[in-house]
């Protein structure tokens, strides 16, 4: 078995039935999913400086092992010296396997690099979705320090098919999220 299906496996195994028990639910269809991770960079500075965009769409996609697309402005704001269609932030989408294999180095390898780390904030969105923001990109492995020319940091959301922020967030706490907070209910 490949390291990309771990979590995937992990998942079908012990999460479900995890959720299954604290929920209550009776088919294991109304689990909540994990629908896909969407890695959001806004480059407000690349409106001065287009080569910002080439090498934030490297960097994302060497962090997510998937190309990275430019995103655009949809209309002009003056007092930003913004044009509409102009680049002005990096996204990509993962679903599948590249999901699961993201979300392993980030919970496993990227985000215990973060300084003075001591869990990440539980505010979902309402709809059992998460966003992580992450200040430096550098906590990644796959970024090489040396090469980089400026510090950027990136919105990594978490889409479920949860319909309650309490599901959203058992989902994702078995997953291996670090949230704060977690620490104090297993006590």
């Amino acid at each position: 078995m490949s390291n990309t299906t771990t979590l995937r496996t992990d998942y079908k195994d012990r999460i479900v039935a995890s959720l299954m028990k604290e929920f209550g639910y009776k088919s294991t269809m109304q689990v909540p999913v994990l629908k896909k991770i969407v890695v959001n960079q806004g480059l407000g500075i690349a409106v001065a400086d287009k080569k910002i965009i080439e090498t934030a769409i490297n960097e994302v996609s060497t962090i997510t092992g998937q190309k990275a697309v430019a995103t655009f402005s949809k209309k002009d704001i003056s007092n930003f010296k913004l044009r509409k269609k102009m680049p002005i932030g990096v996204m990509v989408t993962l679903r599948h396997d590249k999901m699961y294999e993201f979300l392993e180095r980030l919970v496993r390898v990227a985000l215990p690099r973060i300084r003075d780390f001591k869990g990440i904030e539980s505010k979902l969105d309402g709809r059992g979705n998460y966003t992580l923001g992450i200040q430096e990109q550098i906590i990644f492995p796959e970024i090489n320090i040396d090469n980089i020319s400026r510090i950027l940091g990136m919105n990594i959301t978490f889409v479920t098919s949860a319909k309650t922020d309490e599901e959203g967030y058992a989902l994702l706490r078995e997953f291996g999220l670090p949230f704060k907070n977690a620490k104090k209910e297993s006590i």
